[in-house]
């Protein structure tokens, strides 16, 4: 069985088609679009945790984000740089 490790991101985000960034069951949002990057490129599903909240329509910088997973990616992996 594989270690989970936990992931911290630093993200910044442009939140104005966005419904902040909880996840909301018929609603855009953040937390959503993150976890679905985040199932593509592990290929299993996981819960972000944030550090803060925005509302809708609200931009980030330097929001901290963290998610636990098995997969045997790099950091680098998880980096948009």
């Amino acid at each position: 069985m594989a270690v989970a490790t936990r992931v911290v991101l630093i993200i910044e985000y442009d939140g104005t088609d966005y419904y902040g960034f909880q996840a909301q069951s018929s609603q855009p949002t953040i937390q959503s679009e993150l976890e679905a990057a985040i199932a593509r490129l592990t290929g299993t599903e996981r819960r972000v945790v944030a550090a803060s909240r925005t509302d809708a329509g609200v931009h980030a910088s330097g929001q901290v984000v963290s998610f636990r997973t098995e997969s045997a990616l790099s950091r680098r992996d998880f980096s948009a740089g």
